[in-house]
């Protein structure tokens, strides 16, 4: 019985996952894998999930940090370096060491990616990679009196050389080290790389392994998606801590720079959860936070390609007695009134506006959010929506008939009335049995 219920589940998962596979298909992702990511137990994992994008033909460039192998090499030689706004000052023997720490975990990750997916018909698969040599840098210099020495920062990062190494098929591995024009070597924050390789590629995605699931909010629950203004709210309150800048933290900030030069989505993932990049890219919900430059989930006016998804989200609440119920034929007739919050490609809320223009006033129906969907305000944002459209059309009050969320409408300004307050036409159709209890909103 155990077998054929998880067999049932691959197949809903493979299924629902398939949009997402036809989706990334050619896109270009730009996955900045944390050192600390190479020394957990879920680190092979992680390498296979990157050879199945690869197989999948997503265009993979890989951005890695280095920063506990770093002080590994520092401490094995007792040689210590000094952070200065969370930018190691690098002297001649921690470059020296940094160079040692670099091509390591470089040889480590060709290695890993070399052996395909293990323990699957793709084992032994030739995943190519090349150390890209593609970042020209400069160095920081001196700022407020403190000289970085070898600590650069990113002048100009090789686009076609890059685009040159995805169309051979290869997987681009860039460190955090640039060199300059003149043959100087400089050590650079992995994340700065990352971004700037994202928003000169013009990738479709930015993608930082971290700690945590994502951005948590007080509850520790993960935030599952943010504009860029409220990504900077979380990093203003990171840093009122005072602390040393988190895997987490310097991302966020990477994801933040990459979301307003252009970068459609920057993905924070956890490198400690095993599928996280699987979860993240090919369900609806993912796993962790995505910085967004406008919201994946649009409010818009519902037409008739809604109908099927209209009709599963409101056909339990029917069957529950709580919701009139409304046939497709039905539905068909009145799409023009009802608006709907698309996530990708689901239907998961939905109101509906019938106006009675006569006599100034219109009807808040149908008002309806699905249960995995039902924090973040939806339903609040689906009733400013309604009040906006109803503005428009002169529309000076609304109401509704309700049996079940009298104290939620209460709540948001809407007051008792009574069933001679409706509009002639809405009284006519008043259905005593039901008993619904009318509240009323003036909106202008």
């Amino acid at each position: 019985m155990e077998v054929v219920k998880s067999s049932t589940q691959l197949i809903n998962w493979f299924r629902n996952s398939a949009p997402y596979i036809n989706a990334h298909r050619h896109k270009t992702f730009v996955l900045m894998l944390g050192g600390e990511a190479l020394e957990t137990d879920n680190f092979q994992d992680i390498i296979n999930d990157i050879a199945l994008l690869n197989s999948l033909g997503v265009k993979l460039i890989l951005v890695h940090g280095v920063r506990p192998q770093i002080q590994k090499q520092l401490d094995a030689h007792g040689h210590s370096s000094e952070f200065h706004e969370d930018l190691r000052i690098t002297d001649d023997r921690s470059l020296a060491l940094i160079k040692q720490a670099v091509g390591a975990v470089q040889i480590e990750l060709q290695a890993s990616l070399s052996m395909g997916l293990v323990n699957s018909p793709m084992q032994g698969a030739a995943i190519r990679t090349v150390l890209s040599n593609v970042v020209t840098a400069q160095p920081i210099g001196v700022k407020e009196g403190i000289d970085f020495l070898h600590a650069g920062k990113v002048r100009r990062i090789d686009v076609e050389g890059i685009k040159a190494q995805l169309s051979a098929g290869a997987i681009p591995i860039i460190s955090p080290i640039g060199y300059s024009v003149t043959g100087e070597v400089f050590n650079l924050l992995a994340e700065e790389v990352a971004t700037q390789v994202a928003i000169d590629m013009h990738a479709d995605k930015l993608i930082g392994f971290c700690s945590n699931q994502g951005v948590l909010d007080e509850d520790d629950n993960v935030i599952s998606e943010l504009l860029p203004d409220q990504a900077q709210v979380y990093i203003d309150e990171i840093e009122k801590l005072r602390g040393p800048a988190s895997g987490t933290l310097r991302f966020l900030r990477a994801a933040v720079a990459a979301c307003k030069a252009g970068v459609k989505r920057s993905h924070l993932i956890s490198y400690q959860q095993d599928g996280a990049l699987l979860k993240e890219l090919f369900t609806r919900d993912g796993t962790g936070t995505q910085i967004v430059e406008e919201s994946y989930e649009q409010i818009r006016t519902a037409n008739i390609d809604d109908i099927g998804g209209l009709l599963q989200l409101i056909e339990p609440l029917e069957k529950q007695g709580i919701l009139v119920k409304r046939s497709r034929e039905l539905l068909e007739n009145e799409i023009e009134h009802f608006s709907i919050i698309e996530r990708d490609g689901m239907v998961i809320g939905c109101a509906a506006l019938y106006p009675f223009a006569d006599d100034g006033m219109g009807e808040l129906a149908c008002l309806v959010s699905h249960p995995k969907y039902r924090r973040a305000a939806r339903a609040d944002n689906l009733v400013a929506h309604v009040e906006r459209k109803a503005r428009k059309l002169g529309i000076e009050t609304i109401f509704v008939l309700t049996t079940q969320s009298i104290h939620w409408f209460r709540e948001r300004g809407f007051e008792f009335a009574d069933i001679n307050q409706l509009p002639a036409a809405k009284k006519e159709l008043y259905n005593l049995k039901r008993n619904s209890k009318v509240l009323i909103k003036k909106i202008i």
